[in-house]
């Protein structure tokens, strides 16, 4: 009964109460369980060991409106096409095909993106992949090859001029997912926090 009335106690002072401890309590409560159970859960469900990335640079915007690019307007995409139409066309990809890629509108920083397993994937498929570099990179696929018998895949981000030597050679084993939806911008929460720490530490 006595724990009962404690825990009963927690709750109150966690929801009910307006202190400044109360409102520290609930950002690591809502940490942990983030951290330990709905992470966990997600990455179960999806099947990749990173289920949720924010966007961090600008490798995957597209030219054209703020709205366009957000809600995947159709502008945004030609906008971007008319710009970099010569270096796919260069190397045999087609408006007709890339209208068809998954996120055909590119990632913009700040975005959400969630992954899963990338079981079998494809050209034009946005994909996140370990390069031996801080932070892992999202890029999408330009090329599937065969060396020695072993799949490689080849990517580039959206809005780069050409690809970076890291990616035209990804084994299997180091994409851990790829792109499957995108909520926009709701990313900066995290990234305008880490900027401001940045920035103190400067």
């Amino acid at each position: 009964m006595e724990i009962k009335e404690n825990l009963k106690k927690v709750w109150d002072f966690i929801w009910n109460s307006n202190s400044i401890w109360s409102w520290i309590l609930s950002i690591i409560l809502a940490f942990i369980v983030v951290k330990f159970a709905f992470f966990p859960l997600l990455s179960l469900t999806l099947g990749t060991s990173m289920p949720l990335v924010v966007v961090e640079s600008s490798s995957m915007h597209h030219s054209g409106s703020f709205i366009g690019n957000t809600i995947g307007l159709q502008n945004s995409f030609e906008a971007w096409w008319s710009d970099a139409k010569s270096w796919y066309e260069a190397r045999g990809m087609t408006m007709q095909q890339a209208e068809n890629w998954p996120l055909k509108t590119g990632l913009e920083k700040g975005d959400i993106v969630i992954l899963a397993r990338a079981k079998q994937p494809s050209i034009g498929d946005i994909i996140i992949f370990n390069a031996n570099q801080a932070h892992p990179i999202i890029h999408r696929i330009i090329n599937i090859t065969s060396i020695n018998g072993n799949i490689v895949y080849s990517t580039k981000g959206d809005n780069n001029s050409d690809q970076l030597y890291i990616e035209k050679q990804i084994p299997e084993d180091a994409i851990v997912g790829k792109a499957t939806f995108r909520i926009p911008k709701l990313g900066w929460l995290k990234l305008g926090l880490v900027e401001l720490i940045n920035s103190f530490r400067g």
